[in-house]
């Protein structure tokens, strides 16, 4: 039973786009997060845009600014699971980083799990407080102040700094241990990961998944180049490409969260740093994407837009929120439910919000 408890998993993920100007203005795909997916809370409950466009008159342009449902879908999700678990009396457990930047978006998950399933009761924990106060029943049931977890929703654990010493390493390790549904489980979280996006992308593999060989095709459009830098003739290869032409490519380890890429002449020293060093196989090369230019504003915190604004030259990137709860090989749930939209300028080769180089934005649909 303990074993049939654990195959249950959830995943919130967000795969992120853009439009490709230089491959016939095709969609490609930049990567794909399953673990921590944010700002869901943010871009579907704080609807600027909109709010805008009201305020200024413009009733006709609401219908260009499509519905955003991307919080209201992953915690129905959650609440499946957490049905799924069945035990009224079993809690939801999010996982938070020891100093969280990312409280607000966080909130708004708490706060419409509350509105949709008043009965649940949410807890917060760091990895550190689980090592302290969590413990594993005989069944392998996670037990947090008293309270057996049906559900736990990681919003960190995606980077090596989130963990101090072996105390939060066993943690997880105790989590994935027991009968609580994992939202990433281990398997979800490494499905993240570049090695194997870059893994999918190789001829053949994304149809052993795939069986229906025009669904492959359709998904096979949306990737760009993907390389491996393993220590062999494949790999060598890559290295030369990268060594010709650095400003073709990205050159991306295996971490979440944003500013860990390096582009142009660093692609160029890190390479040459690592050449016979197997260390060179825990990244990936991908073809840099290159997206339509346009012009826009920047809204900032503490800006006098009068004084401090002008049009700028950005580019923006779509991602798109999508669920998934299985019970063993029986898939229950699997939905695209949202959508989330940064802009940044030109400039700037991360687009991270948290981190402070991009914008939340929104998509104004056309009739092309």
């Amino acid at each position: 039973m303990c074993g049939a408890l654990q195959s249950r998993c959830l995943g919130l993920l967000r795969s992120d786009y853009l439009l490709d100007v230089c491959n016939s203005t095709s969609v490609k795909q930049v990567e794909m997060n399953t673990i921590a997916s944010s700002f869901a809370g943010l871009t579907s409950s704080a609807p600027t845009h909109r709010f805008v466009f009201q305020q200024l008159g413009l009733l006709d342009k609401l219908s260009v600014l499509p519905e955003n449902n991307a919080l209201q879908g992953l915690s129905s999700a959650i609440i499946k699971a957490w049905e799924l678990f069945n035990e009224k009396d079993s809690v939801i457990l999010v996982i938070i980083e020891n100093q969280s930047m990312n409280i607000c978006d966080q909130r708004f998950h708490q706060f419409e799990i509350a509105r949709q399933k008043p009965e649940v009761k949410v807890i917060v924990k760091t990895l550190t407080q689980m090592s302290n106060e969590a413990t594993l029943s005989d069944s392998k049931g996670l037990l947090v102040q008293g309270k057996k977890v049906a559900v736990v929703y990681y919003r960190a654990g995606y980077s090596p700094d989130h963990y101090f010493g072996e105390a939060e390493w066993s943690a997880r390790l105790m989590i994935e241990r027991s009968t609580a549904i994992k939202c990433p489980n281990i398997q979800y979280h490494l499905a993240g990961t570049k090695k194997v996006q870059q893994a999918l992308a190789t001829p053949g593999t994304l149809e052993r998944f795939v069986k229906d060989p025009k669904k492959a095709a359709e998904i096979r459009k949306v990737f760009t180049g993907l390389y491996a830098l393993d220590l062999d003739e494949n790999g060598d290869k890559a290295v030369k490409m990268a060594l010709d032409a650095p400003d073709r490519f990205v050159l991306k380890p295996q971490r979440e969260g944003g500013g860990n890429n390096l582009y142009g002449e660093d692609i160029r020293k890190k390479l040459m740093s690592c050449m016979e060093n197997k260390e060179r196989s825990a990244w990936i090369l991908m073809d840099k994407i290159n997206p339509p230019v346009q012009q826009n504003y920047l809204i900032r915190p503490n800006q006098d837009f009068e004084k401090n604004s002008a049009l700028c030259e950005v580019v923006s990137e779509m991602g798109i929120f999508g669920t998934i709860l299985c019970d063993g090989d029986e898939i229950l749930i699997n939905e695209q439910v949202g959508h989330m939209m940064r802009t940044k300028l030109t400039s700037c080769n991360e687009g991270g919000v948290h981190a402070g180089d991009g914008v939340l934005d929104s998509p104004f649909l056309i009739d092309d």
